[in-house]
């Protein structure tokens, strides 16, 4: 149990101390080596976490919902981005600019002078990292301390959104929590956390580094 705790520690807060100590130390334009010291060090707390669920626990990573492969998974990932794409993500803008909440502007202007190649490997490993360590490990390890999902779902999801803060601000923060909230009661529901991860990548890749980069090759 002890092990667990410390996973735990290290998979909700570890993600949100580096956001932190990035907004701090690093400017978006610092030199990359910065930002894949920054990157490595975010390496290291998912395999810190994989090393306690392999070592400590004794567990596979069935036990935080990644199956082998099945069609399905692929479907759904797919149904799921489309969702957060053009049902959500719409949805989301308009909420924040109707009660004035701040948007995504100031957070994609800090990627903006990333290199596209390196913004899309970021984009491509934080969406499956955040997907291990808040939607499969922390649910399922909270879940079985507490013995309710639901809370666990809950726990994770708020911590999830606060992580996003430091980058972002406190209005998208907060979209992050409810679209956290819809991929947490996909996974206690389905327990596929692959399908998961596909939906967050293909999201992230497309509001984060492909439109922004067409939008500005247009303007170029």
């Amino acid at each position: 149990m002890t092990a667990t705790v410390i996973g735990l520690v290290i998979a909700l807060f570890g993600p949100m101390l580096l956001a932190i100590a990035g907004e701090r130390f690093i400017s978006p334009r610092s030199p990359l080596v910065l930002h894949m010291l920054a990157m490595g060090v975010y390496l290291a707390i998912v395999a810190s976490v994989l090393f306690i669920i392999f070592h400590y626990e004794q567990q596979s990573l069935l036990s935080i919902g990644v199956r082998p492969f099945r069609w399905q998974t692929v479907a759904w990932g797919l149904a799921l981005a489309a969702f957060f794409m053009y049902v959500f993500a719409p949805a989301a803008y308009w909420a924040l600019a109707r009660f004035n909440l701040g948007g995504f502007e100031s957070g994609l202007a800090k990627s903006a002078a990333l290199p596209v190649w390196y913004l899309a490997v970021g984009v491509i490993f934080g969406g499956i990292a955040e997907e291990l360590l808040y939607r499969g490990y922390a649910i399922e390890r909270i879940a079985t301390l507490t013995g309710n999902y639901w809370l666990a779902g809950a726990i994770s999801v708020v911590i999830f959104g606060l992580a996003h803060v430091p980058v972002w601000g406190w209005g998208p923060a907060l979209t992050t929590i409810v679209s956290g909230a819809v991929a947490t009661v996909f996974y206690i529901w389905q327990r596929d956390l692959i399908a998961i991860m596909i939906a967050h990548v293909i999201t992230d890749l497309s509001g984060i580094v492909i439109v922004p980069f067409l939008a500005r090759m247009k303007m170029s």
